[in-house]
């Protein structure tokens, strides 16, 4: 990449933690104390990382009051302090917005069409607005007017990870000097009976990677950052640095997060489409060694070089295989790696902006994610270097990578570093 791009502190709001500290804490640890069983519309009972209602304000101020609008504002809470300072340093209208979802308001659009079907007519207080992909994109757009660029990306599970691709190409281009990017998804019922309809409903907790594994958890995030041409502090002069922390009052309203301690850029990135199937990835993971080797290629780097990979590791048998292969083709399987969605759930369109939440959160520390599973190898996988249990490390992490491998083929994988 010839343009550096920074990332500031992540915003994270999901079932494993309201704020960076505690998400970290969480996969840190292993905790899964936020994946709880729920009832869906159709009564079937799922396990499902959905966040905790009472973390969230009653009503969104965005022009319609529905949950994910009430998740992503109260996410974007903790992004605001560096909002304000791109706004600072930089014109309105040099500042873009890239937001990766799969929802399309279905809160409401499942209660509008059953009126419709019921009375052939919507009810008067149903707008077809909400329904539109823009809707999380334009909201950040208009409650912080930022007038640059505003995009939204739809691709499955590798969603916000080609918002942040693309909010990266943006300033490298010359069009941005910074772009708000991550994504934001719910755990709806549509979602879960959805996924449920395609038999990749785990019965349990999602146990990626194991010969016992029977699919997905599914789960609800936003993360968001800050992406610039420069790096961004709220560092001021004479005080002391830290990590990443935020804080929360007894309401679990998060704080400002502290100064950052560590300039983490984007060092590269990598998309591969390969059109394999609609829902299942191309078996012998040739589009995720694409993505992969374009990623460590654009950062200059050689893949011994990465210190860390966060898996997309969904718990399905098609998925773990081809990512399985992939990794063992790009690494020969000698990098420290594991899924955290054993502990956030798979959090479809926000997934690829999480996760690399939680790559960001990985730099600079000598422990990493933990992998919840079972740690029965699945013997016709290749043998990969899954991080089982608590791990310290001689020396700090210093690059790690994110993939999101996504129905359709849509492939991404980030790189960051410090």
């Amino acid at each position: 990449m010839k343009t550096d791009i920074y990332l500031s502190e992540p915003a994270v709001l999901c079932a494993a933690g309201n704020d960076a500290t505690s998400l970290w804490q969480a996969v840190k640890s292993g905790d899964q104390s936020g994946i709880r069983k729920v009832q869906a519309l159709n009564g079937k009972t799922f396990y499902a990382a959905r966040i905790d209602d009472s973390l969230l304000k009653d009503k969104s101020s965005s022009r319609y009051d529905m949950r994910i609008m009430r998740i992503e504002e109260k996410c974007l809470l903790q992004l605001e302090s560096w909002i304000s300072l791109a706004k600072e340093k930089y014109a309105s209208g040099r500042i873009g917005v890239c937001v990766g979802s799969c929802d399309n308001g279905t809160e409401f659009s499942v209660a509008g069409h059953r009126v419709f079907f019921e009375k052939g007519k919507f009810s008067p207080d149903y707008s077809l607005e909400i329904q539109g992909a823009d809707y999380v994109s334009t909201f950040i757009s208009e409650k912080y007017g930022l007038e640059g660029p505003v995009l939204t990306f739809s691709t499955a599970c590798s969603s916000s990870a080609g918002a942040i691709i693309k909010a990266a190409e943006l300033i490298q281009s010359g069009i941005c000097d910074a772009v708000v990017a991550g994504g934001v998804d719910i755990a709806s019922d549509t979602v879960l009976m959805g996924f449920d309809a395609l038999e990749a409903v785990s019965s349990e907790i999602t146990n990626p990677f194991s010969k016992n594994r029977h699919g997905i958890t599914l789960g609800e995030a936003a993360a968001f950052f800050v992406l610039s041409k420069e790096p961004l502090s709220l560092q001021k002069e004479g005080s002391e640095t830290s990590g990443v922390s935020a804080s929360s009052d007894a309401s679990g309203t998060s704080g400002v997060q502290s100064p950052s301690a560590k300039a983490v850029r984007l060092l590269g990135y990598g998309e591969s489409a390969d059109a394999y199937h609609m829902t299942s990835p191309d078996p012998s993971g040739n589009g995720a060694v694409r993505a992969m080797k374009e990623a460590i290629s654009r950062a200059g780097i050689k893949p011994e070089e990465i210190d860390y990979i966060n898996m997309h590791g969904t718990g399905t048998r098609f998925n773990d295989s081809m990512e399985a292969k992939a990794i063992a083709e790009v690494f020969a399987g000698k990098v420290p790696s594991s899924t955290t969605k054993p502990v956030t759930g798979h959090t479809l369109g926000a997934a690829g902006a999480l996760e690399a939440a939680i790559c960001f959160l990985s730099l600079g520390e000598k422990t990493l994610p933990v992998q919840v599973w079972d740690k029965e190898q699945d013997e016709e996988l290749p043998v990969l270097d899954i991080v089982s249990e608590p791990r310290t490390l001689e020396t700090p992490v210093k690059v790690c990578m994110s993939n999101s491998f996504a129905f359709g083929g849509a492939n991404s994988s980030l790189i960051l570093g410090i």
